[in-house]
């Protein structure tokens, strides 16, 4: 489940990246598109971390990193790479992944300070209650981190792009989302622990047994 869960991980954050572009209403909010999807990327880290350690969640946050860094390296080719004469939709191509360009340097400088920070306040709360509480490190690393991911992602990627009152409404819009779903999720947290340690379990090997 570990490989499993690292795919999703690295697939939401470049969908994420790419999706964001549009920005999406709900009644007099607005949302970017990747509010649907990065939130749970934040869930995915934390049980693995509550499974398989923090190390293990350190490493899905740095592979993370590294696939971002490729992936904005492939948009930056795909953009200018000549176009071939059948390919009517080159200034409709760059408006979109250019668009999506700088959304993965905001994505990655919020993802960098956020990320860290959740497996910290994470795996912090787990020394002091031990496998107890689960639902208080998940809400609490979740919740403490993406106000700050949220305000990074928000500025870099939209600013000078939207007015400034609708930058605000964006943040505080998209964090109070994210709050939401940290809170609704957590029943979510329990099911994949339960699921992972039990896979855990079946693929350690059975003690020997002595022979007298």
């Amino acid at each position: 489940m570990f490989v499993y869960l690292n795919a999703l991980f690295v697939g939401l954050l470049i969908l994420s990246n790419i999706i964001s572009v549009k920005l999406f209403s709900i009644g007099e909010f607005i949302l970017p598109a990747a509010a649907i999807v990065y939130v749970v990327t934040y869930l995915i880290t934390d049980v693995i971390g509550e499974v398989y350690g923090k190390e293990a969640a350190m490493k899905t946050v740095r592979a993370g990193f590294f696939t971002q860094v490729v992936a904005l390296v492939f948009v930056f080719i795909a953009i200018h790479l000549p176009a071939a004469s059948a390919f009517g939709m080159q200034a409709e191509f760059e408006a979109i992944l250019g668009g999506s360009f700088r959304v993965m340097i905001a994505s990655l400088l919020g993802y960098v300070v956020s990320q860290h920070i959740d497996v910290s306040i994470f795996h912090r709360l787990k020394k002091q209650h031990g496998e107890k509480k689960l639902w208080l490190r998940n809400n609490l690393s979740t919740i403490s981190s993406q106000l700050l991911d949220t305000i990074i992602f928000i500025v870099v990627a939209f600013v000078g792009t939207v007015p400034f009152n609708v930058l605000i409404g964006m943040i505080l819009t998209q964090y109070v989302f994210k709050f939401i779903v940290a809170i609704a999720d957590t029943p979510i947290a329990y099911l994949l622990v339960r699921l992972a340690k039990k896979e855990q379990a079946k693929q350690e090997p059975a003690p020997e047994m002595k022979v007298s």
